[in-house]
């Protein structure tokens, strides 16, 4: 009997730890976060949990980077979830998009 208590307790702890990571990867709200600078705003709007820390994953490379600053200030909808959110209405500038742009390329170097 307290096998099956403990295997029940260690699912519920393991499912509220899937749960907690999972509201803090994707359920912050980051329209609080302020753009002081490119890397800054990379790590702080949660960017890199779906680019990653060389803002190599989820790009389209076929894009130009007119494009690519676009899908950034507008968001884009994917296949797969999680969908690429639009960051001018989280007070991103074009100006701005092009140096968070520039930042994931300098990531890759």
């Amino acid at each position: 009997m307290k096998s099956a208590q403990l295997k029940i307790m260690a699912a519920a702890v393991s499912l509220v730890m899937v749960l907690a990571a999972f509201l803090v990867a994707f359920g912050a709200d980051d329209s609080s976060v302020k753009y002081k600078d490119a890397a800054s705003y990379y790590k702080d709007a949660k960017c890199v949990v779906c680019h990653g820390p060389k803002g190599d994953k989820k790009i389209d490379a076929s894009k130009t980077d007119d494009e690519m600053v676009q899908i950034i200030l507008k968001g884009k909808k994917v296949e797969k979830p999680p969908h690429m959110p639009g960051y001018e209405a989280k007070g991103i500038t074009a100006d701005q998009a092009k140096e968070l742009l520039a930042y994931m390329k300098s990531l890759k170097k």
